[in-house]
């Protein structure tokens, strides 16, 4: 039934959690995980910024986010191998989260995304927002949360 999970992960204390239940969930299933970090794009230069500047910003920013993404995907995936799991990665760099998400989990065909959540209620919601609300209202497949 499901055979291809999107995992978003972003390395914050809840992707420990999203990696082991999706390992698991996809050993269970015989299916296979395309993980998925979303990076921030580099904010727009402040009035009097020089464009040497902000291009050098610019660039180690790409190069800090780019790390970051792959030093993730590099350890979900050696998790997966351990586990017998099928297993691809992906990053993008955009502010607009939940959006890559979902079109990331159609472009790639999969179909189940799995996600982790802090479950912080209706007032942290207000405060914080909910990707995982907001992924659920675009995507089109079904959305299994961790919480």
């Amino acid at each position: 039934m499901y055979k291809k999970l999107l995992v978003p992960v972003d390395g914050g204390e809840l992707t420990d959690r999203a990696m082991t239940q999706s390992i698991a969930l996809a050993r269970q299933l015989g299916a296979s995980i395309t993980a998925f970090v979303v990076e921030p794009d580099m904010p727009l230069p402040n009035v009097g910024t020089r464009p040497g500047a902000y291009h050098r910003q610019l660039n180690e920013h790409e190069t800090r986010t780019d790390t970051h993404a792959m030093g993730l995907l590099s350890q979900f995936g050696e998790r997966a191998q351990a586990a017998g799991v099928e297993f691809s990665g992906r990053h993008a760099r955009t502010d607009q989260v939940d959006t890559a998400i979902a079109r990331a989990a159609a472009d790639l065909d999969c179909d189940m995304i799995v996600m982790a959540t802090h479950g912080r209620g209706v007032f942290g919601e207000l405060l914080f927002g909910s990707h995982t609300k907001s992924v659920l209202a675009k995507s089109t497949i079904p959305l299994l949360v961790l919480h």
